[in-house]
């Protein structure tokens, strides 16, 4: 899939939101990614992991974690068409990520992280240390799109099917058009 064909996918979905949004940093913007608005919908869900598992074939991948929740159902779909074992990490006290729930890991293992959005890449990494502290080889990471603009990197391979910069601004600093624009809280959005 092309970058376009992504985004496209999430224009279909109402997934890819135009106004003004707050987005959790206090920053402010006028484009807003809802990945569970695309993830609503098997036959998308399909197409894009299918995507990113290609990209994965040749790795050997054995299992394939997703940090909660947006990766969740990635790591599900992406696994089933790689053939192999989906599981997920999730929030641990003291801001950790971890596979917990009785998931089988061994030394050794070989995973590919997956996420939806990365914007900080912060729980991808996060999920990575925790599987590398328990012997785990890390394939690569592969995302839905990558709205980093590239700060996020990881020391492993990391594949995104699209590319899609969100120009946000401070809260002193957000333009007058988009200040006379009243804020969307996106959860209320009807589509």
């Amino acid at each position: 899939m092309t970058d376009q064909e992504v985004i496209e996918v999430f224009r279909q979905a109402g997934a890819l939101l135009e106004g003004h949004f707050i987005y959790a940093s206090g920053r402010h913007g006028s484009k807003f990614l809802q990945a569970a608005r695309v993830l609503q919908f098997p036959e998308h869900t399909e197409r894009l992991c299918r995507a990113l598992a290609q990209r994965f074939l040749q790795d050997s991948v054995e299992l394939v974690v997703g940090p909660a929740t947006g990766g969740i159902i990635l790591a599900y779909e992406t696994a089933r068409h790689l053939h192999c074992r989906a599981a997920f990490s999730e929030k641990e006290e003291g801001g950790g990520m971890a596979v917990k729930r009785g998931f089988a890991i061994r030394p050794g293992l070989r995973a590919l992280v997956v996420e939806d959005i990365i914007t900080t890449g912060g729980s991808v990494q996060k999920t990575i240390d925790h599987l590398r502290g328990r012997g785990v080889e890390i394939v690569g990471v592969g995302a839905l799109i990558d709205r980093s603009g590239g700060a996020a990197t990881f020391d492993c391979r990391f594949e995104a099917l699209a590319q899609l910069h969100l120009e946000s601004y401070p809260p002193d600093q957000v333009p007058a058009d988009l200040q006379q624009a009243p804020v969307l809280e996106p959860d209320n959005l009807v589509l």
